[in-house]
Parts: C-alpha cells; sequence; structure tokens
C-alpha cells in the first residue's frame, strides 16, 4: 500500500512539474516576442530618426505640405554656402517641419539645410537636425506662445526640438519629428 502511495504521489508530482514548466514556457514563449517586439520598435523609431533623404525627396515632401524651399544663391548644392539643399537630412527633420506647419497654421520657407557654411557639431545643419526658417510674425508668436523659454532666445517645444530665434530667421534643432 506505501508503495502504490508513493508511486501515486511521485507520479502526482511529476505530472504537476510537467505542467509547472509547460504553462512557464509558454509564458516565457509569449514574454520574449513582447521584449524583441519593443526593441525593435525603438530600434525602428531610432532609424527613422537618423534616415537620410534625398534633397528633391525633402523638397517633394515639403512641397507637399505647402512648406517653400528658398535659396539665396538660387541653388540646391550641399557645398556651396550659399545655396539651400536638403541632402542627407533626417527624415525627422522634415517631419518635424511639417508637424510645426500642421500645428501652427503658419506659412513656413526654409532657408537653411544642410549646406556648409552653419556651425559644426553633432547636432548640426550639415548632420541633417537642423533647418532654418524665414522670420515670420506668424512664426514667432506660434513659437514664443506655445514653447518654453530656455534663455538666449531659445524656445522648447513639449517634444525637445530647440528654436532659436537668431534675428532674421528661426534655427531649428529637430530631435524628433515633433509628435508626428
Amino acid at each position: 500500500m506505501k508503495k502504490t502511495m508513493l508511486r501515486a504521489t511521485v507520479g502526482a508530482s511529476a505530472l504537476a512539474l510537467t505542467l509547472f514548466s509547460s504553462a512557464y514556457a509558454a509564458q516565457a514563449d509569449t514574454a520574449a516576442p513582447q521584449a524583441t517586439q519593443a526593441q525593435s520598435t525603438q530600434s525602428a523609431k531610432s532609424a527613422a530618426v537618423l534616415a537620410k533623404m534625398s534633397h528633391s525627396a525633402a523638397v517633394a515632401q515639403l512641397s507637399g505640405a505647402g512648406i517653400g524651399v528658398s535659396s539665396s544663391g538660387g541653388c540646391s548644392d550641399r557645398n556651396n554656402p550659399t545655396c539651400t539643399s536638403l541632402e542627407q537630412v533626417n527624415s525627422a527633420t522634415i517631419q518635424g517641419a511639417i508637424t510645426l506647419k500642421n500645428a501652427s497654421g503658419c506659412g513656413l520657407t526654409v532657408t537653411g539645410g544642410t549646406e556648409t557654411g552653419h556651425a559644426s557639431g553633432t547636432y548640426s545643419h550639415w548632420n541633417g537636425y537642423k533647418l532654418d526658417f524665414s522670420m515670420t510674425s506668424c512664426l514667432s508668436n506660434y513659437v514664443k506662445n506655445t514653447f518654453t523659454s530656455i534663455g538666449g532666445s531659445k524656445w522648447r517645444s513639449g517634444s525637445g526640438n530647440i528654436y532659436y530665434d537668431e534675428g532674421n530667421h528661426w534655427d531649428v534643432t529637430y530631435y524628433n519629428c515633433g509628435g508626428c
């Protein structure tokens, strides 16, 4: 009788262990894809910020959103400081300009992009993070009344992008697409 009870107890324990192991494995299998999916989503967002665009593709997107591009030199050569080039601009920068246009309702004209002649640095024009916009009262009022002043003629949007009033134009650093 004791042998029968012992076998039943051992059998039940083995069955319980098997069921627990299967349930744990199933839980781990469903948890792993979620973690991987979250990591993939974050990686995709990071890649989207850094995705580089050609000048023509960037101009087409801006134009489609009603945003103009103007060049004092009438050109788009990235290596000429009198041109306005969008070659190698980050896609998030272009999306940020479109977000600004849609949120502000202001007419926007890009007057500076990735061309040489701007200050260097990680988050620079050359590296695709900055655009210059024509100074308009609509844009100035929107930035100054909507964003947070951080001193030195600079304002920070809710998404963290920086707007710098340089007197004759707005210099905007796009760390992201501004909530697109």
